[in-house]
């Protein structure tokens, strides 16, 4: 952006300078050229006042000699033709009164017509300045007078004069961009410390701010409204984490009591009420673990500042050897493909715990029969994909949509052990890892979870953005 600023502020300055400087040259070379439009009238309307005499009287020796002289002199030649448009006095040889572009000049004057500045006259053209006069008095023309200027040295004055305006203009256009450097910077110093601070709170971390400092006002504004949403966002996430956290921990107690006077009441227990009595312990059983899932769940959503490297590859391994035999007695095949090492950046045993998450799923939910493959690979460029793909009867993808809801059950599984919120917890820690989570349906059937997590960054490098996912970001329990 702070390129973009200043490319903007040097072509606007650029574009100034062209519209002030352009109509300048123009003013300037017509300011010259007319200057000496006026010098070459006078020598030739003298001419004129010199021929009527010479051409009535038949004594033109005088007027010849001075014309030479001063075509030496100047190097501006000079000539007079009679009423019949012939070539009378010329200061030099071969003087051609019948060229087209003198021929118009000589009319016109013949006719009467007082000069003119005529003609294309630019630096970069040849055409010589061609002034003529009228010769004669009381309305009766016998003669024309002419000078031929060449206007080298016009060009010359007018190329120096604007290459000088050039030059102030580089002069300033130079001043510009090196000003626009700092003057950029100044101006982005509040909007590189907003980001930065966006980048913060999307990572996870709400205790960092904008630090209001130098800037424009509208900027200063912006960074304080930011800061104050921040610290109404940190107060509302911190009140939610610090309720489900003191919730699930008041709920343990009770629960541990009520679980201990049941079990007391077991042996009061008549046959009769056998089942009830299983029943409602099997409840508590559950709440109890409710509870310990609650609690896991507001430590995953704050995990986001223990960002470690972690081995992708290690961890499978030893996940998939730890549900090994839990998968063979469900009569699951359990599979690790892929890469022997792919480190990745993690917070501290969020991959264990969200791999753990979605294989109990996939061995709970895949069915007797079914295969399991845990893979680890590099898919994308600065990223490690560990798929956890199950070959069972899967779920639609209106349901797959809604999974990483909290507590989310399909309704044919309402009586499955379990607490809901596994792998709402996966996705939780997964984010605040800087990754993303996302089931789509495996083919020809099943449930393919996808966890994708950034590599360890350069020393001086920073994350790199998560692409996003074509299918919905869902997960099954």
């Amino acid at each position: 952006m702070r390129r973009r600023l200043i490319v903007t502020y040097v072509s606007l300055l650029a574009a100034v300078l062209v519209g002030l400087n352009v109509p300048l040259a123009i003013t300037v070379f017509g300011r010259d050229a007319r200057a000496m439009f006026i010098d070459r009238l006078n020598d030739t309307a003298r001419f004129a006042s010199l021929a009527e005499p010479a051409l009535r009287t038949g004594r033109t020796a005088a007027l010849a000699t001075e014309m030479r002289e001063y075509d030496e002199m100047f190097g501006i030649a000079a000539a007079v033709v009679g009423r019949d448009g012939q070539l009378v006095l010329a200061s030099r040889l071969n003087f051609d009164v019948f060229d087209l572009a003198l021929r118009s000049h000589i009319d016109a004057a013949l006719s009467g017509e007082r000069a003119g500045l005529r003609g294309s006259l630019w630096p970069w053209s040849d055409d010589p300045m061609i002034v003529a006069e009228p010769v004669g008095r009381g309305g009766e023309i016998i003669g024309a007078a002419l000078t031929i200027s060449p206007t080298g040295a016009l060009h010359a004055v007018t190329w120096r004069s604007w290459g000088l305006l050039a030059l102030l203009s580089g002069l300033v256009l130079a001043a510009g961009t090196v000003a626009a450097a700092p003057l950029a910077s100044w101006m982005l110093r509040p909007v590189r410390r907003l980001d930065q601070a966006a980048h913060a709170l999307t990572a996870g971390r709400f205790g960092d701010r904008v630090a209001v400092g130098p800037g424009p006002p509208e900027l200063r504004r912006l960074a304080d409204s930011f800061n104050t949403m921040a610290d109404r966002i940190a107060t509302l996430i911190e009140r939610q984490r610090s309720f489900v956290s003191y919730a699930s921990h008041q709920l343990r107690t009770p629960l541990a009591t009520l679980r201990l006077w049941v079990e007391n009441l077991g042996s009061f227990v008549t046959a009769a009420g056998r089942d009830d009595y299983r029943m409602v312990a099997e409840e508590i059983e559950r709440m109890a673990r409710m509870c310990d899932a609650l609690l896991v769940y507001a430590r995953a959503e704050a995990t986001a500042d223990d960002v470690e490297n972690v081995d992708a590859a290690a961890v499978a391994d030893a996940r998939v050897a730890i549900w090994s035999q839990a998968a063979d007695q469900a009569g699951i095949a359990l599979a690790r493909t892929g890469a022997a090492n792919a480190p990745v950046r993690a917070a501290a045993q969020a991959l264990d715990q969200a791999l753990d998450a979605l294989l109990s799923n996939a061995v709970k939910f895949a069915g007797r029969g079914a295969a399991v493959t845990v893979t680890v690979e590099e898919a994308v460029p600065g990223w490690v994909d560990i798929h956890v793909v199950d070959t069972g009867p899967g779920l639609p993808e209106a349901d797959l949509a809604r999974a990483t809801q909290p507590f989310w059950r399909r309704p044919a599984d309402q009586n499955v052990d379990g607490s809901g919120l596994g792998v709402t917890i996966a996705d939780a820690l997964v984010t605040a890892s800087g990754g993303r989570l996302d089931l789509m349906p495996a083919r020809p059937h099943g449930v393919h979870a996808r966890i994708r997590l950034p590599q360890p960054r350069p020393a001086r490098g920073r994350t790199p953005v998560a692409p996003a996912a074509g299918a919905a970001r869902s997960a099954a329990r």
